[in-house]
């Protein structure tokens, strides 16, 4: 089987549509957000960092999908229950499942989540070593205010707000700070990184080189099918007891929208920001943003 590809980023990233863009690669499946490697097996997971409904929607669609077809309230039933009764598998028994019930295609995966903390990325790389790493930055002040605006549109965002969390900056740059940590040692072409705005500005261009990364089709019939992420079964919300799994704009507007994608800038970095007392990004903020090519 091949090594899955695993999105690295904090949220509000452009996680979702890449994910979703590339998952949609005839050699690839993109997933919904997982949240795997928050414990070391299932029963670690559900009834600690996964305890929240808005962690285990994406496991719950993705365990519907393939063992059903659908993602209905019956098959997402199934899927709890069928969790309830693998308690006992870790972690890498469970990702494997999965692996089995797709078949021999690269499992795309994105959940911020496990850029939060050092335990939780040494976990993935530790189980998988020689994952593919596809490290993705955006703008701090952009998406500082992405998440400020996502998080007064939910209720249930605020309540994960919390400590380190609650400033965007200081979460911007604790995530990135951890991925840079993490993957510093790692070969010489298993971590790719890329800006955000620039892979969305220019995705003939920077699509063709994930695809040549990744060792997979470059055809056209490939790129078309990756143009059309509206297409997976996750690209949409899921049925009442499982509705997220993916960030609620995707999900609300997963076609690529070209305009939209042309509007996406990267203000100066001494621009004001609309958080804390109004100022600007600080001097940490700064420097690690000149490092993915900001200015």
């Amino acid at each position: 089987m091949p090594e899955p590809l695993f999105i690295l980023c904090p949220p509000r990233s452009f996680s979702s549509i890449v994910c979703g863009i590339v998952g949609q690669h005839p050699q690839c499946y993109g997933l919904p957000e997982l949240n795997l490697f928050l414990a070391d097996d299932v029963r670690g997971l559900w009834h600690g960092p996964m305890s929240m409904p808005i962690f285990r929607d994406g496991l719950l669609r993705a365990l519907a999908e393939l063992h059903d077809g659908e993602q209905t309230d019956d098959t997402v039933m199934r899927a709890r229950a069928w969790i309830t009764a693998h308690l006992d598998w870790d972690t890498r028994k469970l990702f494997d499942h999965l692996q089995e019930l797709v078949g021999p295609r690269i499992l795309v995966e994105k959940s911020p989540s496990i850029v939060s903390r050092d335990d939780y990325i040494a976990r993935m790389l530790r189980i998988f070593p020689d994952a593919n790493i596809l490290h993705l930055t955006r703008h701090p002040a952009t998406n500082g205010e992405s998440i400020i605006a996502l998080r007064n549109r939910f209720d249930a965002l605020q309540a994960v707000a919390r400590g380190p969390a609650a400033d965007p900056e200081r979460m911007w740059n604790r995530c990135h700070e951890v991925i840079l940590k993490a993957t510093s040692d790692l070969p010489l072409g298993q971590c790719m990184r890329i800006k955000g705005e620039t892979l969305l500005s220019d995705l003939d261009c920077y699509l063709t080189q994930i695809c040549e990364w990744l060792d997979i089709d470059t055809s056209r019939s490939a790129f078309d099918a990756m143009m059309q992420p509206e297409t997976s079964p996750y690209a949409r919300p899921g049925p009442k007891g499982a509705l997220r799994g993916n960030d609620p704009n995707f999900l609300s507007n997963p076609a690529i929208d070209q305009a939209r994608l042309a509007r996406i800038n990267s203000p100066s970095l001494e621009a004001s920001v609309p958080w804390g007392d109004g100022g600007i990004l600080s001097e940490r903020t700064r420097k690690l943003a000149m490092r993915f090519g900001y200015h």
